[in-house]
């Protein structure tokens, strides 16, 4: 083997093992994105925090099929409280494709509900965006 293709072995090795490090932060940065600060924005009708966490593109579907923009879903947590109890949400989806597109799905739950949601984000200039987020199968507990 010759000297070159040792050093190509071991650019790709560590290349391989950058990613790998990068792409678990990334999977926590975006676990803490969806379980903490997504709930935390919307009980504590923080339209800042929220704001900065949707993509200017950002479009929600609501379970009834109902499409809102960024504009209009900031505008529904600035005059509707949202506090259910015992909120939590399971991710059983999370995955990131080339550092710079993830899908986040899972089920939210509370006392006396339950729904499935799937959250489509985008990376940008280090940060990460929810660009789109689709709710459904919602049923009462």
């Amino acid at each position: 083997m010759s000297i070159r293709m040792v050093l190509i072995i071991i650019l790709f090795s560590f290349c391989n093992e950058t990613f790998a490090q990068e792409n678990s932060i990334d999977k926590e940065v975006l676990r803490h994105f969806k379980i903490v600060l997504w709930p935390q924005a919307y009980r504590t009708q923080d339209t800042e925090l929220l704001d900065s966490m949707l993509h200017k593109t950002f479009e929600m579907i609501d379970n009834s099929g109902s499409r809102s923009t960024k504009a209009e879903e900031l505008e529904t947590v600035r005059k509707f409280p949202w506090n259910p109890s015992n909120f939590r949400y399971t991710i059983e989806r999370l995955e990131i494709y080339g550092s710079k597109f993830a899908v986040i799905s899972g089920t939210g739950t509370t006392d006396t509900y339950q729904y499935k949601s799937s959250n489509y984000l985008i990376k940008e200039h280090g940060r990460w965006q929810a660009i789109s987020s689709h709710v459904s199968g919602f049923r009462t507990e």
